[in-house]
């Protein structure tokens, strides 16, 4: 897969994992697996990223005596959710043109 289009795929994953509630990272992790198996470093560096880019906001909450990081989706991490589905309509009527029967 083309790096771009997989980093564009892989940052929506982790938004929608956070579009109904908050999470933190093994969680997310655990989300996605049936789906793709996600290393930490990568999800970490996906966070990052989405944080930066205001998508996503991080705070650390106390659990079992131990720190633990929460992720929150933001309302831009929301709007790229939706842009990435007005996108995908559009990526899969590509994609039925090119393989329509009868054109192979």
């Amino acid at each position: 897969m083309d790096a771009q289009l997989r980093r564009g795929v892989l940052d929506v994953l982790v938004l929608s994992t956070l579009q109904s509630e908050d999470s933190y990272g093994y969680k997310i992790i655990k989300d996605v697996k049936p789906v793709l198996d996600l290393s930490e470093s990568t999800l970490y560096t996906i966070l990052k990223r989405l944080i930066e880019e205001g998508m996503v906001e991080s705070r650390s909450t106390e659990f079992e005596g131990r720190l633990r990081k929460y992720y929150h989706i933001t309302s831009k991490g929301m709007k790229r959710l939706m842009n990435f589905n007005e996108e995908w309509k559009e990526l899969m009527a590509i994609y039925s043109f090119i393989n329509k029967e009868g054109r192979r």
